[in-house]
């Protein structure tokens, strides 16, 4: 019987660092200037102190922390990521150490079930590097490869039996790391469910995709919870969170008539994710979901201001939703005045 895991739940933040602007995410130099793994390592280094000086413990890393790695046109770069082997070493113990949970999200060009086995080649090579990374670091199974179904192509049950045909043929480092997630626009978390059932890949649920697109059947806590469950015994389950954008948009556009760029508001569009969090949203999914144990990945803009945003406002108006990610009580003191 495998123990409970009664640990504080983690809130994490991806990439960017908003409250150090000087602390960069991954070495963005252009190819020109030779931009390398072991400078991301060194940033990743610093986020680490970031993290641990703030009480953080899980973070997304860059998808493009190793430079040009897999680009076909560019192989004085396919070396880097076995070359930094010792410095990822290194990484992945000071990680474990703060007990910092780590992942990547691979870019929006990685799609699985293309048509084109070119591009799910590619897609493959993106894949297999980032796992080899964490592997490198050392990272336990909780550190996942989170990535969409990918696109319709004028027929779903088509596309979703691709993706089931591309994991068959991921390498097994691949496999142990990879992580699906329901969109907003084109595969459900029932999508997402059918193809765990197929293949047996862990589910991220992902809460404002589910709002944007779920299938008239679904209730929330129920398909959570049934995304939970596809996660292997003793590795915990983690999920996306994020509310929508409220505020009108500023658009530009060209006037037909003079030609002139012309300035206009327009109303929200909801899948487009807020700054900051909505606390009461939070605290009452949380609170629904009060049984089920699970890390959590704010998706805000704001990113890490935007959770200790939510620390404090869980902290005031929830103390209970606040105790379960292990929140001190001065936090409330200091929140409350």
């Amino acid at each position: 019987m495998t123990t409970p895991d009664t640990s504080p739940l983690r809130l994490g933040f991806p990439v960017k660092v908003t409250a150090r602007p000087d602390l960069k995410s991954n070495d963005t130099r252009r190819w020109k200037n030779d931009p390398h793994l072991s400078v991301s390592l060194d940033y990743m280094d610093a986020i680490l102190d970031h993290c641990a000086a703030r009480g953080i413990r899980m973070y997304r890393m860059s998808s493009d922390l190793a430079p040009y790695a897999t680009h076909p046109d560019m192989p004085q770069f396919h070396s880097m990521v076995e070359d930094s082997a010792d410095r990822l070493a290194e990484i992945g113990a000071k990680a474990r150490a703060l007990d910092v949970r780590l992942s990547f999200h691979p870019s929006q060009f990685v799609l699985l079930n293309a048509p084109d086995p070119d591009l799910v080649a590619k897609s493959v090579k993106d894949l297999a590097s980032q796992a080899r990374m964490l592997d490198l670091m050392g990272c336990g199974p909780e550190s996942v490869l989170v990535t969409h179904v990918g696109g319709v192509y004028d027929d779903k049950t088509a596309a979703r039996e691709r993706w089931c045909a591309a994991w068959d043929g991921l390498p097994p480092h691949v496999r142990r790391r990879l992580v699906l997630e329901n969109d907003d626009l084109r595969f459900s978390a029932t999508d997402t469910l059918w193809i765990s059932e197929r293949t047996g890949v862990s589910l991220i649920f992902d809460h404002q995709h589910w709002w944007c697109l779920h299938e008239p059947e679904e209730d929330l806590i129920p398909t959570f919870a049934a995304c939970l469950a596809t996660w292997a015994d003793g590795v915990r389950p983690k999920m996306h969170f994020s509310s929508p954008r409220t505020e009108m948009r500023t658009i530009t556009r060209k006037d037909r008539k003079t030609g002139k760029p012309v300035v206009t508001t327009a109303p929200p569009i909801w899948t487009g994710h807020a700054d900051y969090i909505q606390p009461f949203e939070f605290i009452r999914f949380m609170r629904d979901a009060e049984d089920l144990t699970f890390d959590v990945m704010l998706e805000a803009k704001m990113k890490d201001a935007a959770l200790e945003r939510l620390r404090l406002d869980l902290a005031r108006y929830a103390p209970d939703v606040a105790a379960r990610f292990g929140l001190e009580s001065a936090e409330a003191r200091v929140a409350a005045e």
